[in-house]
């Protein structure tokens, strides 16, 4: 018993060094630095991989995502091994400037000191790329730095993740890249009021405009209904049968980083994720099948779903050409309020996969917001029977 429990922390001590005998040392901080899915926050559309730019509007103004290639004058060359771990842990960077939360680093302080080496090792092998990004724009008093002080001592957790002696390995495994390497909390979990994560661990929250929903093990609102072979599936493809397509920023993250974690360490997510305890919040989830006669009284709703979604969208639920536009038991069609199905109506949505592309264009030039809020109404009733309440104000540009 002794020497295996031995065996665990010897693994975990790394966190990803299940794989490090069958990787390079590269290969290790590639695959770790997806796993931690720095990609989605420093690759922004119009701008070189890795460099930033990408704006995150928060209510106190927006910030932009740094330049993390070696480039020693705007990205991350300057930085020594001390620094960087005192970055990832601390959020605090070269010359003691603290970085705000968006990084997170109040979970990346969860991260084992190799780690986070093996990932600064990986992206200082990427060529350097001079790209300064925008001057973020933040209201008074937030834009000033040093208040992040404070913030910390709230919110930063300062630890690094233990492994629980009375769970299986899997489960610490899956603990690790859930909590400290995936930051799945970041979107998931409610805030407090200083914007911290609250105790409600994955009960789901609106993040940037898009609802991350409930991972708790809770069967109506959460994960406790689906079998573990599809939340492998949707994790690795971004689509399972019977809930639908991955959109927004988790079809960020699949494209990003999930698709490519190993299929031991998507099952060790499953086996960890099982394990939180049942929260009864957010929309409901979605039956796989639309609710027979739903959306019948809904004449303009239905026309436009026949004019502009049928192509690919099913009625029965079923995607035309592709699995990944099967809307039945999709979780954003069963929301009441529309969040998430609003915002790909506004800004369509994409997914690369090992099939190709998947992409859907948005819909505002061609309808207008009182069309779309009926056709957003619509699709909820059909697919899940419940009485939409989005409006055509859901479609306006904010602060008109």
């Amino acid at each position: 018993m002794r020497r295996a429990l031995l065996s665990l922390l010897a693994i975990l001590a790394g966190g990803a060094k299940l794989h490090a005998a069958e990787q390079t040392p590269l290969e290790h901080g590639e695959y770790l630095t997806r796993a931690a899915d720095c990609a989605a926050c420093h690759s922004a559309p119009g701008h070189a991989a890795w460099t930033g730019g990408r704006a995150f509007a928060l209510p106190f103004g927006t910030l932009y995502s740094a330049n993390i290639t070696p480039d020693r004058e705007t990205g991350i060359g300057a930085y020594t091994d001390d620094e960087w771990v005192e970055m990832l842990h601390h959020g605090i960077g070269r010359g003691g400037r603290h970085l705000y939360p968006a990084m997170p680093y109040n979970s990346y302080t969860l991260m084992s000191r190799d780690d986070a080496l093996a990932i600064k090792r990986y992206l200082f092998s990427l060529p350097p790329v001079k790209a300064p990004p925008p001057p973020n724009r933040m209201n008074f008093p937030f834009d000033q730095r040093w208040l992040m002080v404070g913030w910390n001592l709230i919110n930063n957790p300062d630890r690094r993740f233990r492994p629980a002696q009375d769970k299986s390995a899997e489960w610490n495994r899956g603990a690790y890249l859930v909590d400290a390497l995936g930051h799945c909390g970041q979107c998931h979990t409610p805030r407090t009021l200083t914007q911290g994560l609250s105790e409600r661990q994955f009960a789901g929250a609106k993040q940037a405009g898009w609802v991350a929903y409930n991972l708790t093990s809770d069967k109506d609102h959460g994960l406790g209904g689906w079998s573990d072979a599809a939340l492998v599936q949707y994790l690795h493809e971004g689509q399972a049968p019977g809930h639908g397509p991955a959109s927004g920023p988790m079809a960020e993250a699949v494209q990003n980083s999930l698709r490519y974690l190993s299929d031991a360490d998507l099952h060790a997510i499953v086996a960890y994720l099982r394990d939180v305890p049942a929260r009864a919040d957010g929309a409901a989830s979605v039956p796989a099948t639309p609710v027979a006669g739903a959306g019948g009284d809904d004449a303009l709703g239905a026309r436009l779903f026949a004019e502009a979604c049928a192509g690919c969208h099913l009625t029965d639920g079923s995607g035309r050409q592709s699995a990944w536009a099967a809307l039945g038991g999709d979780h954003s069609a069963g929301d009441p309020a529309g969040t998430n199905l609003v915002q790909v109506l506004l800004h369509g949505s994409e997914l690369q996969t090992t099939q190709g592309l998947m992409f859907m264009h948005g819909f505002t030039g061609a309808y207008t917001h009182q069309e779309l809020a009926a056709l957003s109404n619509y699709v909820i009733r059909h697919f899940s029977g419940r009485a939409g309440t989005v409006t055509a104000a859901d479609f306006a540009p904010v602060g008109k």
